[in-house]
């Protein structure tokens, strides 16, 4: 039976980390022929994914420019899937989550007919332009898609409200998967400063801040909440590794450049960011992709949001919406630095996100389309365990042991 094919078109580090587990899945099976096209919307944040997972493009588009906007992202995009597309004649395109790639990606699989697969479908704030551009790019998307890869039963819910058309399946988020890879007891990293850092003496918080919505008065406050409450808690050790956007630069080292215990470092790559928040204490952040992947390590979250598109881990109790006002961000963080019962209850909480199948099923959900399975996969189902190889317990700052995934995925 000749292979199917299909194409993996991604260009950000978020979209490269979700999607490395399922391309090698793809590639690990006979059915399919993968083919992997980079966009390159983000540049060394994006080879390094693909270096960490050993993967290598079919394609790549090279679209970044300095200072590129969302207009040139997209149209760049839609431009050079034309021709790689006339190239690879692909039977299924598969797009990630709700980046500028993933909007211009399925619109250049519609232009040429082919049926596009969402992967990580369904995520939604019903705000157009809160967070921008991705809520409407997820939303265009799903209109586009045949097959929505929801990592949640929320997710499945929000696209039958809309009445969206084509195949839902629940599978789990593959950002689980991946952490699988990534995630060692026995790491070390390659950023002197955090080799320096003393995990089990200080309370390490990481800290990220980056979307556009947060831009101007909103970051200022984050900001300013960081340095308040650094002054006010000398136990703590804060690590923000710094968005490389000159807007958030500017912002971020005017309040907390020479800060004592406040380390602004580069952007590090995913196996750095995923060892260090396993060794954190808490996290601090506004991405999207960190809320999910700091409950698979039992850490608690605080979202530096007004809304989040994931109201799982929040009703679970693993996350908190602290907004972007300085008051309630500092109560909320003093609030784990000393209630222990606080604390507990979000490292506790049950991490809704997956069990690290989700590519997997993913890849029976396309053999099924394309009728080479007889029977529709089963819908991920929380409560079940994560067969993850993370069996060894990674020590944190008061040596308690921190959970596996394993445990942290039971749900």
């Amino acid at each position: 039976m000749t292979p199917i094919k299909v194409m993996s078109v991604f260009g950000t580090r978020p979209e490269a980390i979700k999607m490395a587990p399922l391309v090698k899945q793809l590639q690990s099976m006979p059915e399919f022929q993968s083919i992997c096209c980079l966009t390159g919307q983000h540049r060394e944040m994006l080879d390094s994914v693909m270096e960490i997972f050993r993967l290598k493009a079919d394609y790549d588009l090279h679209i970044m420019q300095a200072r590129q906007t969302l207009s040139s992202i997209t149209s760049r995009t839609l431009l050079g899937m034309e021709e790689v597309i006339a190239q690879a004649k692909p039977d299924l395109i598969l797009v990630h989550g709700d980046t500028s790639t993933t909007f211009a990606g399925a619109l250049a699989a519609f232009y040429h007919r082919i049926p596009v697969g969402h992967v990580e479908a369904g995520l939604r704030t019903w705000d157009k332009y809160s967070p921008y551009p991705e809520e409407m790019n997820r939303t265009l998307t799903g209109d586009i898609a045949e097959l929505h890869f929801c990592p949640t039963a929320n997710n499945r819910a929000n696209l039958e409200r809309e009445g969206i058309r084509g195949e839902m399946f629940l599978t789990g988020n593959t950002v689980i998967d991946a952490m699988k890879t990534t995630v060692r007891p026995d790491y070390v990293f390659q950023t002197p400063e955090l080799n320096a850092l003393d995990f089990r003496a200080r309370r390490v918080i990481t800290l990220t801040c980056h979307r556009r919505e947060n831009y101007g008065e909103p970051m200022q406050a984050i900001m300013e909440a960081v340095r308040e409450l650094v002054e006010r808690h000398p136990e703590i050790e804060i690590v923000y590794p710094v968005h490389l956007s000159p807007v958030v630069r500017e912002c971020v080292f005017g309040i907390l450049r020479d800060v004592p215990r406040v380390h602004l470092i580069d952007p590090i790559d995913v196996e750095e960011m995923h060892n260090l928040m396993a060794r954190s204490y808490f996290v601090m952040t506004d991405s999207g992709g960190l809320q999910e992947e700091a409950p698979a390590l039992g850490k608690p979250v605080l979202v530096l949001r007004r809304e989040t598109e994931r109201p799982e881990a929040v009703a679970s109790g693993t996350v908190a919406l602290a907004g972007v006002e300085k008051a309630n961000i500092l109560r909320l963080a003093e609030e784990l630095l000393t209630n222990e019962e606080t604390y507990r209850r979000m490292a506790k909480a049950v991490n809704p996100y997956g069990d690290g199948h989700a590519s997997e099923r993913i890849a029976d959900a396309i053999l099924w389309y394309f009728f080479q399975r007889t029977t529709r996969p089963a819908d991920f189902r929380p409560g079940t365990y994560a067969r993850h190889p993370l069996r060894r317990r990674i020590r944190t700052q008061s040596d308690q042991p921190l959970r596996t995934i394993t445990r942290a995925c039971k749900i």
